[in-house]
């Protein structure tokens, strides 16, 4: 007989909230964690099981509908008509560490919409608009206004002093004498416990930001302040939140025998604390549209393609617009040739008066 026991831990598991199980945010993204289960398709729904010693297999179904980003933790499987049940909906699957932390795959359903994405490129692709875009990320660090003539080089001085003075702050408050922070991959071992759990708890850092930039529809390529690697945006973004996150939580550790583990630990135990998705989501939104204070509405798929206009900026997509059709031939054009007729079959007259 199947232990009671063991079948209410199994749907204990499932469904009691976890560290990234957390609520719907600004633009009604929602997002889902779940390991150690498997994700299957049945006639009723996608749904997530597990199956105890005694062979017990417990259910629970995911509200597929409602999810925008599900983030399959380690010893998680599942099946491509779940897969595909996800895409329908327009839910993006992200590959990531225990937790949430380190993202290393995604894949982004068809339905999701490029607003946030051509919100991103638009102010990319100016360097008007990309510097003042590096201004707010600063403002937004650091709660500093920011004067509209600093160039990027002064804001990189100035976001050097203000580091620098956090890690000196940090650094007396746990008596451990002078820091500088050091990140040399080729000589791991011999580093700091600090600069190791640093180093460690960015790198989870690195893998939330890059989730919620997935779950958006964000390039983590195309960074404002960073350039030159496909996670550019992600370490743009994760700098907002070192100064209060992770940099603490480093020289906590300072002491700590494996502060690696230690700093993923923490950090993953502590996500819940921090709701780290859904801020990431609305600082990303404010600093791509900073104009807009209304939320959008809920749901983020598009229902059909729009097509790009210079003034309209976007226009209806499946319409004829051949009566707006204003052509006016150069001067040296020549004329269109005539499409040939059909072919006259062989004894009968040319009826064609041309």
């Amino acid at each position: 007989m199947p232990s009671p026991h063991d079948k209410k831990s199994a749907r204990r598991r499932i469904a009691a909230p976890t560290l990234a199980m957390l609520p719907r945010v600004g633009d009604s993204l929602s997002f889902l964690y779940a390991d150690v289960v498997r994700i299957v398709q049945d006639d009723t729904g996608v749904c997530a099981e597990t199956t105890t010693a005694d062979n017990e297999t417990t259910r629970v179904y995911i509200p597929t509908s409602a999810l925008s980003c599900v983030l399959l933790g380690p010893g998680t499987s599942i099946t491509q008509p779940a897969l595909a049940t996800f895409a329908r909906h327009g839910t993006t699957v992200v590959c990531v560490g225990s937790g949430g932390v380190r993202c290393y795959s995604s894949t982004v359903p068809p339905a999701l919409t490029t607003r946030w994405l051509e919100q991103q490129v638009h102010h990319w692709s100016d360097p008007d608009r990309r510097l003042d875009v590096a201004q707010r990320m600063y403002a937004m660090r650091f709660k500093t206004p920011v004067p509209p003539a600093t160039t990027l080089q002064q804001l990189r001085g100035l976001e050097g002093q203000r580091m620098k003075s956090l890690y000196k702050l940090l650094a007396q408050q746990h008596r451990i004498g002078r820091f500088r922070r050091t990140y040399d991959p080729d000589s791991w071992d011999s580093q700091d416990p600090v600069n190791l759990a640093l180093s460690s708890a960015n790198t989870c850092l690195y893998g939330i930001v890059h989730a919620a930039l997935t779950a958006l529809g964000c390039s983590p390529a195309l960074g404002y302040v960073h350039q030159g690697t496909q996670l550019a945006f992600v370490y743009d973004i994760a700098d907002l939140y070192k100064a209060e996150l992770t940099a603490p939580l480093a020289f906590s550790l300072h002491d700590s025998h494996n502060p690696e583990a230690a700093a993923r630990r923490s950090f993953r135990e502590q996500l819940r604390l921090y709701k780290l998705l859904p801020r990431i989501v609305a600082d990303v939104q404010s600093l791509l549209a900073p104009d807009e204070v209304q939320p959008l509405p809920d749901g983020h798929s598009v229902r059909m393609v729009n097509l790009w206009d210079p003034r309209a900026g976007s226009v209806a997509a499946g319409v004829n617009y051949a009566r707006n059709a204003e052509v006016v031939p150069a001067a040296d054009d020549k004329p269109l040739p005539e499409l040939p007729g059909p072919a006259t079959p062989p004894g009968e007259p040319d009826l064609d008066p041309r």
